[in-house]
C-alpha cells in the first residue's frame, strides 16, 4: 500500500484545524447554557424589563450624598452606597416621565423645594421611576443612595410612579410594573419591608430609623392607601 507523503504546510493545516474544532466542542456546553439562559430570561414574565436612564451623578452629587449620610444618619462612608432592606413606593405629583427626570437630574434641590432645603442641598431622586404605561426606568444603581424618604434613605430603594392622574390614582399598568419590580428586588436583596411613602413615620423609633434631625418631618399621602393595599395582595 502506498501512502502519500504530506508536506509540512499540510501537516500544520491539519493541526490547526483539529485544534479549532476541539476548542469549539469544548465551548459548546457554555454556549448552549448561555443561549438557554437568555431565552428563559426573555420569556420569564416575572423578570422586570428595565430601561437604564441614569440621572446625573457627578462629583457634586457624590459629595452631597456623603454629607447627607453623615449629617442625617451618622454614617461616615467613602462611597454613597446603601444596603437595601426596604422598598418605599411613591408618586411624583409630576404629570410626565420627562418632567420627572428633569426634576431629579440636577444635583441640587430647586428653589421650589423650600420645605426640605434646610435639611440639605442634595436633590431628591429615586432608584426607579415607573411611567404611566408601566415602563420601568432605573435612574441610578440600586445600591446607591437616593434622597426620597426621611430617616430611611440609608436602607431604602425608592420607586417613583409618574402621577397620579386626573382621577387621583396611579394606573393598572403601574401596579403591575411595581409588583414585578418589587418581587425582583425581594429576590435580589434581603427586603424586609415594602411601604408607601405616607407610612414612613411609622418607623420612628425602629432600629432602621437613623434620622438625627428631630424637626425634619413632612406629611405624605403617596402613593395612596388603595394602591398599597392592591400592591401588597400581589407581591410575594
Amino acid at each position: 500500500m502506498n501512502f502519500k507523503r504530506i508536506t509540512r504546510s499540510e501537516l500544520n493545516y491539519l493541526v490547526n484545524l483539529t485544534s479549532r474544532y476541539s476548542r469549539l466542542l469544548t465551548q459548546m456546553p457554555i454556549i448552549l447554557f448561555l443561549s438557554i439562559t437568555k431565552i428563559f430570561f426573555c420569556l420569564d414574565p416575572t423578570l422586570p424589563k428595565i430601561i437604564d436612564r441614569p440621572i446625573s451623578f457627578d462629583e457634586q452629587r457624590v459629595e452631597l450624598t456623603l454629607e447627607y449620610l453623615a449629617s442625617h444618619y451618622g454614617l461616615v462612608q467613602n462611597r454613597p452606597t446603601i444596603s437595601p432592606q426596604m422598598v418605599v413606593v411613591h408618586w411624583t405629583v409630576i404629570p410626565t416621565m420627562e418632567a420627572t427626570f428633569n426634576t431629579f437630574n440636577p444635583s441640587t434641590l430647586p428653589n421650589a423645594r423650600a420645605d426640605i432645603q434646610s435639611a440639605g442641598a442634595l436633590n431628591v431622586s429615586s432608584q426607579f421611576l415607573v411611567d404611566i404605561d408601566g415602563t420601568i426606568y432605573r435612574l441610578m444603581p440600586e445600591t446607591t443612595m437616593a434622597r426620597h424618604v426621611i430617616g430611611l434613605n440609608h436602607c431604602a430603594i425608592g420607586i417613583e410612579n409618574v402621577g397620579p392622574g386626573a382621577d387621583g390614582k396611579l394606573t393598572s399598568a403601574q401596579l403591575e410594573a411595581n409588583v414585578i419590580l418589587i418581587n425582583y428586588l425581594q429576590k435580589k436583596y434581603p427586603i424586609k419591608f415594602v411601604i408607601g411613602h405616607y407610612e414612613y413615620q411609622d418607623f420612628v423609633g425602629h432600629p432602621l430609623w437613623l434620622e438625627k434631625d428631630e424637626g425634619y418631618r413632612t406629611e405624605k399621602v403617596d402613593p395612596g392607601i388603595e394602591f398599597m393595599e392592591a400592591l401588597r395582595k400581589q407581591i410575594d
